[in-house]
């Protein structure tokens, strides 16, 4: 999983910020309430939530929106395992992913859960309700070759202005093909050229309103009727 180049300065004691894309890997407001708010809730979840439910995203990061969902997942009491799938071209070395999740006390428990496996650098967690895979590498050149679709994305690559490549139209295009029939996406960003991606790829966008000082944000979804997920 790690990679040497991916270099990381922290703001204060627990923002990590990206050298690479000069950008922080989340919210400096409140990363827990930005993902809540842009990823969960933007994608109408836990109310979609069903067993076999799969998320997929741009961008592990810091791995605090995996946790986030596999939080909500438990404390609603869902049957079946949480199926999560992350593409990531710049893996983050354990030890930063480990201290920037221990900015969210509540998270705590499955974030000492999942240590171990960052540690060991896994690309496979395989736990009672929980099959989460990391596809390693540039997802222009993995999401095409995916044969899975999922049942929501977060959209949650570094900014638009910052890093280009991971919003561009052919990007969209294939998030769309590898998204269920009633699928959603979501995304913090309400960039008109990634807005307009997402609607030449076939989905319904809206701009609705954003988490904390971002006035607006971005949700997708695709027309048709839900699948049951297995």
């Amino acid at each position: 999983m790690q990679d040497q180049q991916s270099q990381v300065e922290w703001r204060g004691q627990d923002v990590p910020v990206s050298t690479r894309f000069d950008d922080p890997y989340f919210s400096l407001e409140n990363g827990l309430g930005e993902t809540t708010h842009v990823f969960l809730h933007g994608n109408g979840l836990p109310g979609r939530f069903r067993p076999g439910f799969h998320v997929a995203e741009l961008g592990l990061g810091t791995g605090l929106n995996l946790l986030a969902t596999l939080d909500l997942w438990r404390r609603t009491g869902q049957e079946g395992s949480l199926r999560f799938t992350s593409f990531e071209a710049y893996a983050l070395p354990a030890p930063d992913m480990i201290r920037a999740q221990a900015a969210f006390p509540r998270l705590s428990e499955i974030a000492a859960e999942l240590a171990p496996f960052w540690h060991a650098e896994v690309t496979r967690i395989i736990l009672h309700d929980l099959e989460f895979t990391l596809v390693a590498g540039d997802a222009r050149d993995t999401l095409p070759g995916w044969a899975d679709q999922a049942d929501a994305w977060y959209l949650d690559g570094f900014s638009p202005a910052k890093n280009p490549e991971l919003w561009q139209p052919a990007l969209m295009g294939e998030v769309a093909r590898h998204t269920a029939t009633g699928g959603t996406a979501a995304t913090y960003t309400a960039a008109g050229f990634v807005r307009r991606g997402l609607q030449d790829a076939g989905f319904a966008v809206t701009r609705c309103q954003g988490y904390g000082r971002k006035r607006h944000m971005t949700t997708a979804s695709k027309p048709g009727e839900s699948r049951v997920a297995r």
